[in-house]
């Protein structure tokens, strides 16, 4: 179950997050739906959770799976989860 990696600075802006990771000192900015992606990465709920989260929260038709799927793997590869 993906949760945020230690050591985030998190900010909420209009349109997204801003993320400063204090160990690399790197600076990312999520769009809306990474950043719900990443809200949703509390070590609470699994990925098929998170699919179907995103699913209702945009009323789509068919479960996101492989978007979502590629959303967590970003946030992996770039040390914002875990």
């Amino acid at each position: 179950m993906p949760e945020p990696a230690p050591e985030l600075d998190v900010h909420e802006v209009e349109d997204g997050l801003v993320i400063y990771d204090l160990r690399s000192e790197r600076v990312h900015y999520l769009n809306e739906t990474a950043s719900f992606v990443f809200v949703l990465c509390t070590g609470e709920h699994d990925v098929a959770r998170i699919v179907e989260l995103i699913q209702g929260a945009w009323e789509l038709p068919e479960p996101p799976q492989a978007e979502v799927s590629a959303c967590l793997e970003q946030l992996r590869d770039e040390g914002l989860i875990q």
